[in-house]
Formats: C-alpha cells, sequence, structure tokens
C-alpha cells in the first residue's frame, strides 16, 4: 500500500487536488492515512465518519436511499461521497461503508461486502468489494483500495 499511497498523495499535493472523505466501516483510516503526510493539510480539507445512518443523513445521503437501498449500498457510497465533496468544496470525495464484522453481515450482505465511492465534480464512481479476512484485515484492504482507485481512475494521465 505504502508506494501507492505515497503517489497518490505526492499527486494530490503536486496538482493541488483537494480530498474530503467521508467513512463508515473505515471509521476513518483513510484520514488517518492521509494525514500521515506531512504537508497533505494543503489538500485535505475534512474528514467525517459516518457510523450511523443518522450521521449519514446529516452529511445529506437521503433518508430514502438508506431505507430503500441501506447503508452498506452502491447507492450509499455514491451520496457519501457527492455529499461529503459539496459540503467541504473538495475537488475529490471519498467514502467507504461496508460490513467489516465479525459480525452485522446477512445472507444479502455478508461481512466483506464493502462499497466505496470516489466523486468529482464530472462523475462518480462506486465500486462494489467481496473482501476476506477478519475485521482489521477489512478496513486495510478498503483503504488500501480506495488508493489505488484514486490512481488508477482519477489521477493517471491527468495533468
Amino acid at each position: 500500500m505504502c508506494n501507492t499511497v505515497n503517489e497518490v498523495i505526492e499527486i494530490l499535493i503536486n496538482r493541488g487536488i483537494t480530498v474530503a472523505t467521508a467513512e463508515s466501516c473505515t471509521g476513518g483510516m483513510v484520514g488517518k492515512t492521509i494525514t500521515d503526510f506531512s504537508g497533505v493539510s494543503s489538500v485535505y480539507l475534512e474528514g467525517v465518519i459516518t457510523y450511523a445512518n443518522e450521521a449519514k443523513i446529516r452529511l445529506g445521503v437521503l433518508g430514502e436511499t438508506l431505507k430503500s437501498h441501506g447503508a452498506v449500498s452502491r447507492e450509499t457510497a455514491k451520496e457519501m461521497a457527492e455529499c461529503v465533496r459539496k459540503r467541504a468544496g473538495a475537488f475529490v470525495g471519498i467514502s467507504t461503508t461496508g460490513v467489516a464484522g465479525p459480525g452485522g453481515g446477512s445472507r444479502e450482505k455478508p461481512v466483506g461486502l464493502v462499497y466505496m465511492g470516489i466523486s468529482t465534480e464530472k462523475e462518480t464512481k462506486t465500486y462494489a468489494l467481496r473482501l476476506f479476512g477478519d475485521r482489521d484485515t477489512i478496513r486495510r484492504k478498503t483503504t488500501k483500495l480506495v488508493f489505488d482507485k484514486l490512481l488508477e481512475d482519477f489521477l493517471n494521465g491527468e495533468d
């Protein structure tokens, strides 16, 4: 993870790309990873942990989205990323929501099911992940994949 994270942070700082995060299952791990780097305060605007549905609603996720699709859904991840981006005035909004376990899973939404969202003004992409391992492993894998997808789908080739 370290090489990708280093590369992403360097690109964000060098290009002045601002970021905000809204995290549920990762509990702030994405924001912590970003703030491990000196100088990142110029681009990391804010991070929120929206663990409870009420917190997701305060962020701007529609109650109807949560009722229809649940907290662990592509739709919720999309709205979380868009809402945190708009709220912070950031270029990029990142979200994570899922079932890290060991409990809380169901047949429809098993432990290890995670959705990530990455939003810019141009587009929002969501990613469905099916991860395996214990709670910490699922959270660490999700965090790594946030940076992988940010680099792969949003930062490569941008000037």
